[in-house]
């Protein structure tokens, strides 16, 4: 059977083999220490020179940061490690010494790090990070299922704008490969080749979907050409969009925050450790409760000049707004019915007030604000073109999307979920740029 360090607790008394990576020793002469990983988990290896063969001892002398290993001994419970359990070594192997691992344990600049991101994946707080990134994507995705939700994937390469045109990533489409030149000289000199996008979103799509499947959701990669350089801002993220038929604004609102309390009560069980290892204190998690706080965007202004922000009437609000208003409240809030002036075409108007929408917001507490944005969706066809005109987007491009409400219109929801920011909020990270594998910004795309 496969020994795997974080089933430690089932092997107690049992010799096992452990086959992974040093990734920290310190001596006190007789006496090895050998932090050992294996992807599942930690545990510390003791070898003592008194109880192995002198070989063995002498090949754990040899060992260097982030060797490859397989070693072998006998669990024993030892509730001063991190895991509460330890390896009493008896025999090892090198399978390959790693030479002058560049990241030591003390501090390193941002860059460094980022320069060297396919070795910093492997510290702890990196593991721990991308686990609990893991159990939310396994929340998500096991919330939506249950409720009679299908997955169904958008496209990466669009012809249109869903956000915004400012944001957009073009791409050249390629109807042929050139033969005789090369691929780059030929992009120069191409002025006709036609353009794509890379994705903003997937809910256009996913609008066309619910005719079929009722309740549809995607989750993947989306792109935001954003000149931003704030700590919530990527320009490759990944997003899960959920769009509804049947399903009103305020029927929306309660979906989303019973989601959002399902991921975090799936992360307090079964993250324990990884929230352990970055020093997240659980407890501001597990005093959430439904149902959130819903404001205005008219109260919200007020609140945001009485917490001492600038902010004017037709403005959306910055980050600096949104870090504000979560430090002061210690729950998520809703914020609802922005100005139609800033919002997107396919929100549907508040019917209370022409001027306002039927969207909101999902900011929760700590400073992170915004994780979720979503709405009703216009499903008048008259009344979606008139926006579109007013947009002044080409109407050739959303021809599809007008005969969605052409063909069995109803009114209908949905949502976007921004999963870097929702895993920095329950990591409580310093930035977005730690809870995806390999971060994009406008400054990086390497390694």
């Amino acid at each position: 059977m496969e020994f795997l360090i974080k089933n430690a607790k089932d092997f107690i008394g049992k010799e096992v083999s452990i086959s992974g990576w040093v990734f920290n020793k310190r001596s006190s002469g007789s006496i090895i220490f050998l932090q050992v990983r294996d992807g599942s988990g930690f545990i510390q290896a003791v070898v003592s020179k008194a109880e192995v063969l002198p070989n063995v001892f002498e090949t754990a002398q040899k060992l260097t940061l982030e060797s490859s290993v397989i070693v072998s001994g006998l669990i024993k419970q030892e509730p001063r490690s991190q895991s509460g359990f330890e390896l009493q070594t008896k025999d090892l192997k090198i399978i390959s010494l790693s030479q002058d691992f560049p990241i030591a344990p003390k501090e390193h600049g941002i860059d460094f790090l980022l320069e060297k991101r396919h070795l910093w994946l492997r510290s702890q707080s990196q593991w721990a990070i991308l686990r609990i990134r893991n159990e939310a994507v396994l929340a998500i995705n096991e919330f939506l299922q249950s409720q009679g939700f299908l997955r169904v994937d958008a496209p990466i390469i669009t012809p249109s704008t869903c956000e915004g045109t400012t944001s957009l990533f073009p791409v050249p489409y390629l109807p042929s490969w050139p033969e005789d030149e090369q691929f780059v000289s030929w992009l120069e000199k191409d002025e006709k080749r036609p353009y794509a996008f890379l994705s903003q979103s997937g809910q256009l799509y996913l609008e066309a979907a619910i005719a079929s499947f009722g309740k549809v959701y995607d989750f993947g990669p989306t792109f935001r050409a954003e000149k931003s350089k704030t700590k919530r801002h990527l320009t490759e993220f990944w997003m899960m969009d959920a769009e509804a038929a049947f399903m009103e604004f305020d029927q929306l609102l309660e979906f989303e925050e019973r989601l959002i309390v399902f991921v975090i009560q799936e992360i307090v069980k079964n993250c324990a450790l990884e929230l352990k290892i970055l020093e997240r204190d659980a407890s501001p998690l597990e005093q959430i409760k439904i149902p959130f706080e819903r404001l205005t965007y008219d109260e919200i202004l007020k609140k945001l000049q009485e917490l001492g922000s600038d902010i004017k009437y037709g403005e959306d609000l910055g980050n600096d707004d949104e870090t504000l208003l979560m430090t002061h409240f210690k729950q998520p809030i809703f914020i609802t019915r922005f100005p139609l002036a800033f919002k997107a075409f396919y929100f549907k108007r508040d019917a209370a007030r022409q001027d306002l929408t039927l969207s909101a917001d999902l900011l929760v507490p700590e400073g992170y604000g915004e994780i979720t944005g979503g709405g009703q969706r216009e499903d008048d066809y008259e009344q979606l073109l008139k926006r579109l005109n007013e947009a002044l987007v080409n109407r050739q491009d959303y021809e599809w999307y007008l005969d969605l409400r052409k063909y069995g219109s109803v009114p209908h929801s949905g949502f976007g979920l921004g999963l870097e920011r929702l895993v920095a909020w329950l990591g409580k990270l310093e930035h977005v740029r730690e809870a995806i594998p390999f971060p994009r910004t406008i400054y990086r795309f390497k390694p």
